[in-house]
């Protein structure tokens, strides 16, 4: 696998013990590794991360605002339920966000980042994507999408899209038995990245929202 991707913020690192709680069962509620339904039990959680409950209480609350998980009194908490019908109201916010965030990103990135871009989108377009897993692909997919939201040096639209890509990777995750394949949806990426560390600002919006509506269009025909 590429260094370049590899290289990449996985999201798995806070400044806090709940910091590292909210970002490891985040990303593992995204990815199903928790499904849907399944019990969120602290205790079990807090001894696996050798941490106590009160960090991993905090997590799970800012989880409950991400929409990711749900608590019930006398019940307990749970992983979110998928709601396909969401997917509308999802991409309706992502279609106006993600291309702000790219036209941002090409007309601000730092040279370092830029070169980051750069050496991902070289990364992605040699990567051998027949061979990958599926769930490997869409860990590509999150961690792109999270490099362009840091370059658009914008912290508040960066938490908001992070949010909400977070949303929509789940939909696509809980679909992704259904999908023939997720490659192209990755390999995109590369001239998307290329147009923002080019500094092509039209060019780059015009890629990201094409890529938040085939997403969309991708999931309406396996439905």
């Amino acid at each position: 696998m590429s260094t370049a991707l590899e290289a990449l913020d996985t999201g798995i690192q806070g400044t806090s013990l709940a910091d590292n709680a909210y970002l490891l069962l985040r990303d593992r509620l995204i990815m199903m590794e928790i499904k849907p339904g399944d019990p969120i039990n602290d205790g079990q959680i807090a001894a696996e991360l050798g941490i106590g409950r009160t960090p991993v209480r905090e997590a799970i609350k800012r989880l409950e605002s991400d929409h990711l998980v749900v608590s019930y009194p006398r019940r307990g908490t749970f992983a979110t339920g998928v709601d396909i019908t969401q997917l509308a109201d999802v991409s309706e916010i992502r279609e106006l966000l993600e291309p702000l965030a790219s036209r941002r990103a090409a007309r601000l990135a730092s040279p370092k980042l830029r070169q980051e871009l750069r050496d991902v989108a070289a990364a992605i377009s040699s990567l051998e994507t027949h061979d990958a897993a599926q769930q490997e692909l869409m860990r590509y997919d999150i961690q792109v999408h999270r490099l362009i939201y840091k370059a658009a040096g914008n912290p508040h639209l960066e938490d908001v899209l992070i949010r909400y890509d977070n949303l929509a990777t789940r939909i696509w995750c809980y679909m992704l038995d259904k999908m023939p394949s997720v490659s192209g949806h990755v390999t995109e990426h590369a001239e998307l990245l290329t147009a923002i560390a080019d500094g092509q600002e039209d060019q780059a919006a015009a890629l990201a929202l094409h890529h938040v509506v085939s997403f969309e269009e991708t999931i309406r025909k396996v439905l």
